[in-house]
């Protein structure tokens, strides 16, 4: 049986154990929570802390960092970068290559287009056409 954890050496000197996720092979931190339901890439980072919730799913390359939650059925596009403590919401999609800055919040249901970056604290709202799409607008 092989090796089923990875470590790395973070900015501060601190080794990090990952494990690969059951549902995608992506590389979990030994004290992340990610759902068994959820898929994780097996190019995507869920370091410590973080939670990843049922259903959701982490594209190649995404990041997701320490004490952030990406709630259940979000999406988390390619090479996307989740910022300490920012909050993805339930049905969210953030675009590929988009940043949320520490502590940023995207609400249930809001569509991120590709690219985008949410300043660290900021709140992204779901529109009119978001919420249509859940059938939570006329």
């Amino acid at each position: 049986m092989g090796i089923s954890y990875v470590e790395f050496e973070d900015e501060a000197g601190i080794t990090r154990r990952y494990r690969k996720h059951v549902n995608g092979r992506g590389l979990v931190a030994t004290t992340a929570k990610v759902d068994p339901t959820a898929f994780v890439d097996p190019k995507a980072y869920v370091d410590p802390g973080a939670e990843v919730q049922r259903a959701a799913q982490i594209g190649p390359g995404a990041w997701i960092e320490s004490d952030a939650i990406v709630a259940e059925r979000a999406v988390i596009g390619v090479n996307a970068h989740i910022g300490r403590r920012a909050v993805v919401g339930r049905n969210a999609v953030v675009g590929p290559y988009a940043t949320l800055g520490e502590g940023a919040r995207v609400q249930n249901g809001a569509r991120v287009p590709r690219e985008t970056t949410i300043a660290a604290g900021d709140e992204y709202h779901a529109s009119t056409q978001d919420l249509r799409r859940l059938g939570l607008a006329a």
